[in-house]
């Protein structure tokens, strides 16, 4: 079985040799551990695919527990659907969703989401998700508020693509655990990096979209518990695996 991708050159430096088949491996013996430590995530906690990519939108920036406060506004009014959003106007959506913080921005951005999903798609999500992936994703890039990791969220959560969703706990482990050559900035290309080397983990197994989901969320869980802005190693499942520790 070949776990084999490509990884943005840039990301490179001169000189530096990145054994993508070696660190696929890596990717699937962290989720093991991982997996033995924390168990099933059941991740995205939503009770419908609409309210996944309404999460998603809100999360940005934002620490989960505010956005679970903005989701609880939105239900207790009623409005927790693409179409409860389409309902609201701008300064009342931006009210309820106002603990999640950059209501502007988010509110447009959620606005423009169910303007996508009324005019190109008859507001069906079943039709936006017939939509070949590599096509669906560049026209969810297009939208405004919509960076790499809400669109694969979207597509993975919610639509039922096999995506890689990278967010920055698995930047962190990566520059840490040297997945990628140091540093490991926060861009685009070092999004894209990350997910090759996601798909080259796990895209050949016959549960990939499964295999990505609980990777991405055990990943968040080791992240809130260990890998902050700040490492916590002591009692991490993934200790192990430093640099130092493999030497």
């Amino acid at each position: 079985m070949s776990h084999k991708s490509t990884v943005s050159a840039q990301l490179v430096p001169t000189g530096a040799i990145l054994n993508t088949e070696e660190t696929a491996g890596r990717l699937r013996t962290m989720h093991e551990q991982l997996f033995r430590a924390y168990g099933p995530q059941h991740w995205w906690p939503a009770e419908s695919e609409e309210e996944v990519i309404v999460g998603a939108y809100l999360t940005q920036n934002t620490a989960w527990k505010a956005v679970e406060r903005s989701l609880q506004n939105l239900r207790a009014a009623g409005v927790l659907s693409l179409q409860g959003v389409a309902s609201l106007s701008t300064e009342a959506l931006q009210e309820l969703i106002r603990p999640s913080g950059f209501v502007t921005r988010k509110s447009v951005a959620l606005k423009a989401f169910v303007e996508f999903w009324e005019k190109q798609h008859q507001r069906s999500l079943h039709r936006m998700a017939a939509v070949p992936t590599d096509r669906l994703r560049e026209d969810l890039l297009a939208l405004p508020g919509v960076g790499p990791e809400t669109a694969d969220a979207i597509l993975l959560y919610a639509l039922g693509h096999t995506v890689p969703v990278a967010d920055e706990y698995l930047r962190r482990i990566a520059e840490r655990h040297r997945l990628l050559p140091a540093p490991v900035k926060k861009n685009r290309k070092s999004y894209e990096a990350l997910v090759a080397l996601m798909k080259a983990a796990f895209s050949d197994e016959k549960n990939a979209r499964q295999q990505l989901n609980e990777f991405h969320a055990l990943v968040v869980a080791v992240g809130k518990a260990h890998c902050g802005r700040t490492a916590r190693c002591e009692q991490c499942p993934l200790a192990g695996d430093l640099p130092e520790r493999r030497l």
